[in-house]
């Protein structure tokens, strides 16, 4: 079996990614996956740079104008809808072509992302605690459940504050256990 080949081209806006990355699909007769964050979205038009139908000159491109904002979408959402599509396209091509900047989600594709409890009910809970008691006791309890990870972030940062505290209360682990694992 003939190896297959994944180029991801990253790095800000409005440095050539898109013209380069026709440019090696028509090289190597092959399609393209956005990894471009704000391309996704059909209703997002302003300052996404996304490719207009005489840019792509015939080149089929992926996950630009898949979804709705309305929609939730993550990295791992994107990470599991990549690696299924390029299990498809490496079936018909040897090489497929990954370009954008947003970088979260090429990592996400690239190494893996871990899965991490999410729940929307703490979290409501948590920022409704944080509105009404302020930062410090979800300071003092983060330290309790996971002094690590409290030792090393921002605490003054409410939103990571949170989301450490909702991994922890959620999977009855410190959220430092999940920031150390290896991706699979």
């Amino acid at each position: 079996m003939k190896q297959k080949t994944l180029i991801s081209i990253v790095g800000p806006t409005a440095i050539g990614k898109t013209s380069l990355s026709i440019l090696l699909a028509k090289k190597y007769n092959c399609e393209i996956i956005s990894s471009d964050s704000r391309q996704f979205y059909k209703e997002m038009e302003i300052g996404t740079a996304k490719p207009t139908k005489e840019e792509m000159d015939g080149v089929p491109h992926h996950f630009v104008d898949f979804i709705s904002v309305d929609e939730k979408y993550s990295a791992g959402d994107f990470e599991k809808n990549v690696l299924s599509k390029l299990e498809e396209l490496f079936e018909k091509n040897d090489t497929v072509i990954m370009v954008g900047g947003s970088g979260l989600y090429v990592k996400a594709v690239l190494n893996g992302i871990d899965e991490v409890p999410a729940d929307e009910k703490i979290r409501a809970e948590l920022n409704e605690r944080l509105i009404f008691e302020g930062i410090r006791p979800l300071q003092l309890e983060l330290k309790e459940l996971d002094e690590e990870h409290f030792n090393r972030m921002d605490i003054r940062n409410p939103q990571r504050l949170i989301r450490a505290l909702e991994v922890c209360l959620a999977s009855g682990e410190p959220y430092s256990n999940f920031r150390k694992r290896t991706v699979k």
